[in-house]
């Protein structure tokens, strides 16, 4: 993966997991008001202002977590 992959496409390409980040990267590539150019604070924001449970928003967290890592360098 390149760094330069943003996370909106990093987390769609996880829509077949079949956990958590799986369930987030359905929703999302079915939302057209995701936030894709925003960062995870915006993001977060986002899910929070749709009345996300918490799980949801802790999922986001840890994907950007392991977008991060896998991006990196």
């Amino acid at each position: 993966m390149t760094g330069s992959q943003s996370f909106t496409t990093w987390l769609k390409s996880h829509v077949k997991d079949d956990n958590a980040i799986g369930d987030l990267a359905r929703d999302v590539a079915m939302d057209p008001d995701w936030p894709s150019g925003k960062q995870l604070k915006g993001q977060r924001e986002y899910l929070e202002g749709r009345g996300a449970i918490s799980a949801a928003v802790e999922t986001l967290e840890r994907a950007w977590d392991l977008y991060r890592a896998e991006t990196a360098g």
